[in-house]
């Protein structure tokens, strides 16, 4: 698989409030299921291009720092366990986010898709390969905004692991070779305005910087 494996990617499949720390923070009740959203494959952006945009529409977006899992092979309706024999590799994703948008469409029941899907939303790192991540489900997931550390935690504070993001989600669909799944971002998230520097990575396995400009 290539390393620009979000080339072919067809869908991009995000889970919310995803870390322990985020409910303990909120004193939000443990979801019974994934909360599984979407973002449209134009948000997608690669370390070549170095900068996010913040929409005109938008005074300010927030970053959230991920672990994204690419899928292999085209898989439907498997257990936890048959899961991670589907997955190609892992990749750094940042989710950025037009809370303003959401937070005003969530009270009124509308949906919330055009703060998630704007374009260069979905910077993502290159194909990380099984090998070189080791464990995935304890990898550290870090952020810092203009030098400061904003996010910090591991994939092992989850609430939904790996194997059960991939199994949820491929009851309701087919999951296809490229489609990337983001798995959630730890506590920390807030806004960036232009002029901001963002650095996230994966612990000491890979790294991104982009700057945040107005449109």
């Amino acid at each position: 698989m290539s390393q620009n494996f979000f080339k072919s990617t067809r869908k991009i499949i995000g889970a919310g409030v995803n870390y322990k720390e985020v409910l303990r923070i909120t004193n939000a009740t443990k979801p019974e299921n994934p909360v599984i959203f979407f973002k449209p494959i134009s948000s997608l952006i690669s370390t070549d291009e170095n900068t996010i945009k913040v929409p005109k529409v938008f005074g300010a977006i927030n970053y959230e720092a991920e672990l994204g899992v690419v899928i292999g092979k085209s898989c439907k309706d498997v257990t936890p366990d048959q899961a991670l024999s589907y997955v190609a590799g892992y990749c750094l994703a940042l989710d950025m986010t037009g809370m303003d948008f959401i937070l005003g469409a969530r009270p009124k029941g509308l949906p919330w898709c055009l703060g998630k899907g704007f374009d260069t939303s979905t910077p993502v790192s290159r194909l990380i390969t099984p090998e070189e991540i080791g464990n995935p489900s304890d990898v550290r997931v870090w952020c810092m905004v203009n030098d400061q550390l904003k996010q910090d935690d591991s994939t092992r504070n989850l609430i939904f692991s790996i194997p059960e993001l991939i199994s949820y989600t491929s009851k309701y669909m087919t999951l296809e070779e490229n489609d990337l799944i983001l798995t959630g971002t730890p506590a920390g998230a807030g806004p960036v305005k232009h002029g901001d520097v963002i650095e996230c990575g994966l612990s000491d396995i890979v790294q991104m910087k982009y700057h945040v400009k107005d449109e």
